[in-house]
Parts: C-alpha cells; structure tokens; sequence
C-alpha cells in the first residue's frame, strides 16, 4: 500500500492509467469543537486504512472534514476532492460509509456526474463498493437519499419534542442565571432554582424597583462587592447580561418560544419575583434605556479615564432661568467599569472641546489620519472661494490650514464629523482630571 499525506502535494496532475485506480480517503464529521467527533474521524481513517492494506489499495491522499454534509455546497474539504477528481489527482474514494459523501441532492449529483464522465471509476466503503453502472450508482443514490430522508425526519422529531416541551411548560435550552437545569431523569428540563444565586437576582429586581439603582450600579454591586459569577462559565454578569436578566419575564413565571413568535407559555417552574415587581422594574429599566441609549454624544467611546481604564461617559442636564429659558449641558467623566470609587470628576463638553482644540495646536499634523482628507477639503473650499471672487491663483494648503479646519469642526462641524476626526488620531485618548493627553 502507498500513503501520500502531504499536503503540499495536493493539486498536482499526474497521469491516471485507465486501470490503475487511485484512492482518496475521506472521513467526516458534523462538529469540528467535538474531542468525541474528533477522535471519531480518527477510528475512521484507522479502520479504512487497514481495509486498504488487506486489499492492496493505493491511497494517494487522505481528507478529513468536520463539516455537516446537510447542506449542499458547505463543505470546503469536500469540494476539494471533488475539483482533485476534476484534474487526475485520484479517481476513486475510499470512505466509511456512503452518508459520509452526501446527505443532500446537490453533492450527490456531482458523485453521479463525475462517475459518467468516468472520472470518479469506483466509491468504496467498509461493506460495499460503487462503480459506474446503472444498479450500483441506483444504489448508491438510495443510500443517499436515505440519510437526507433520516435527516429530514430528525428535523420534524426535534420540533415535535421541542413544541411538547414548551406545552408542558418547559424551556428548551439553558436555564437562565438563577435557574439550574434539573438532573434528575423523572425530571428532565425542568428549571429549579439554584440557591446560590437566586436570592442574588431577586435582589437585582429588588434594587431597580425601589431603590432605583440604574444598570451600572448593579454591575459594579454584582462585580465589586459580591463577585458575583454565573454557573455557565464561572463568568461576571455583563452591563448588558443585567438588563437582559431584568427584561426576562422568565423570573415572574412565563416564557415565549421561539423568541419573538407571539407564543407564551406558562412555565413549571417555580417564579423567582412577581409578576408586579416586574412591571416596577419595567418602569425603571425603560426610562433608564430610554434616557442613555436615544442619546448621541460626539465623544463617546473615543477617551479612556487615565486614572483607572475605564472608558468615558456623558450625561446631560437641563437648567432652567427665571426667564423661562432652558439651557442644555453635557458632561463627560469616567463611567467607573473597573473602579467605582474612581475619583475623576466630570468636564463640561464646551471646555472639553478648547481641550481638543489646544491639543490640535500641540499634535504633529501627520498625528491627524485623516489629514489628506482635510487638505482635500480646504483645497475644494478655497477653489471654491476663487470661483466666486473670479481669483486666478494655484491653490497651496499649508499645514496651518489643516490645524485650523480641524478646530473648525470641533467647534462647528457635525457629531459625526467630530467624531471621525478625532477616531482617526492615532494615539489613545486619555482623559484625566479634566485634562486631555494622548497615550501610544
């Protein structure tokens, strides 16, 4: 028997003779993260090979693929081996079992194809052999079309079982934080509480509803002071895991499936809060989004705190005169994600844009990655400016234009253009007791 592994050597076009067949192995899996499947493909390959050294067969390659063959077209190592059967790299296929090549019409019929134009000559498995006649390739697309026609039935089976599960007030899939999933066979799926962590998330509703925590004092509370981890993943619950958790109407008893279907379903499970507290925490949660998440400030995201790393926030506040007249601030200060007792304090977005504009004037202009874009804009302004005034003179762009149009948009210029200006600085942004630097 002749092995050739290498996959260097793949792609190369040696000359088949007509009666000289030549064998790719293939082994396949549905899973590629699987250690099981894995280990799997293996078994395989060591079964086939031994087949091929009691037989005498000539493997010139051996091809390994964890890619479902559901789907027509999917699988990546599988289209190689077809376009090496294309070019004479091998004309035959050594596999398990037929059900390894294809579950679907589409990869079938390219078997089917290859074998008419007598390019693929023979597919041989552990217990059976296909060449190109009508019975065998008859046969062949028999036992094809029988795996897709399994497949199809597990399909409808899975949905069925799932659409009972929910009937019965179960929810399919991992129990949310707070929830553990029973063990016990009399008892499959059902979610009990878990007593480490349920008295936890009881108290997360507890504290939106009436203490009018917001989301981030939660996380910090969670993550500071209690150390609070999930039992999927030994992880910290996430600003977004929380309004998750708070938005689960799974806590108060019922569950929609699939999500957003408009079918809900009264669970088994015992409730962790009431239904009233929930709607409280509705209230809460939702003025809250509303207030953080409609707004766009010009420069979020785009500083870090310099005392602790966390990133910068911004906040608005609205002042009334005497004369009726109301005057809107923004401030911006350390969102306090890694230290809440960070001690940064806030600036004003008017002060912090002199801030910007000062630093434009201390920067190297080619600090500015958007500096060519600029300099194109000055330059179609002051053709612009020629046009009018009837000017004929060659347009020169000093480096003192660029400052200037960049303080511009700063003062000026729209959020969206504050913010591509200064996301293209290439240096971080560190914002530190009311004074801006830039950081590598």
């Amino acid at each position: 028997m002749q092995t050739l592994l290498e996959t260097s050597q793949i792609g190369s076009s040696p000359t088949i003779v007509a009666d000289k067949i030549k064998y790719c192995l293939y082994a396949r899996k549905s899973t590629e993260s699987d250690e099981k499947q894995a280990l799997s493909i293996d078994s395989q390959i060591k079964e086939m090979l031994q087949i091929a050294e009691r037989e005498g067969l000539e493997i010139v390659d051996i091809r390994r693929e964890s890619h479902s063959a559901k789907d027509s077209g999917q699988r990546p190592v599988y289209q190689e081996l077809l376009e090496d059967i294309r070019r004479g790299r091998f004309n035959a296929i050594l596999t398990w079992a037929p059900d390894r090549l294809s579950r679907n019409a589409g990869d079938l019929g390219s078997l089917v194809d290859l074998m008419d134009q007598r390019l693929l000559l023979e597919i041989k498995t552990h217990g059976q052999h296909f060449h190109n006649s009508p019975n065998e390739k008859f046969l062949l697309m028999i036992l094809c079309s029988q795996a897709k026609l399994d497949n199809d039935n597990k399909s409808i089976n899975v949905k069925r079982g799932l659409r009972t599960r929910v009937e019965m007030g179960l929810l399919p899939g991992r129990a949310p934080t707070g929830y553990l999933k029973e063990k016990r066979m009399d008892r499959k799926c059902e979610s009990i509480l878990d007593p480490d962590r349920a008295p936890v998330i009881k108290k997360i509703f507890e504290k939106v509803a009436y203490e009018k925590c917001s989301g981030r004092k939660i996380y910090n509370w969670l993550k500071f002071e209690l150390n609070f981890k999930t039992e999927a993943g030994n992880k910290s619950l996430s600003l977004s895991n929380i309004y998750t958790i708070l938005q689960n109407p799974f806590y108060y008893g019922v569950f929609e499936y699939p999500k957003n279907s408009g079918r809900w379903y009264q669970g088994k499970h015992e409730p962790l809060i009431t239904k009233e507290l929930f709607d409280l925490v509705q209230e809460q949660t939702t003025r809250s989004v509303i207030r953080t998440e409609s707004k766009e400030f010009a420069f979020t995201r785009l500083m870090e705190c310099g005392l602790c790393g966390s990133g910068v926030t911004a906040d608005e506040k609205f002042k009334k005169q005497k004369n009726g007249n109301i005057h809107r601030h923004v401030y911006y200060g350390c969102n306090k994600s890694k230290d809440p007792s960070c001690k940064s304090g806030y600036i004003n977005e008017i002060d912090l844009i002199e801030k910007f504009i000062g630093l434009i004037d201390t920067i190297d202009i080619d600090e500015i990655g958007i500096k060519e874009k600029i300099k194109a804009e000055v330059e179609r302004f002051k053709k612009f400016q020629q046009a009018i005034l009837g000017v004929k003179a060659k347009v020169e762009i000093a480096e003192l234009d660029i400052r200037n149009y960049a303080k511009y948009l700063l003062r000026e210029g729209a959020d969206v253009e504050k913010r591509e200006l200064l996301g293209c600085l290439r240096s971080k942004i560190v914002l530190s007791e009311k004074i801006i630097s830039l950081s590598v």
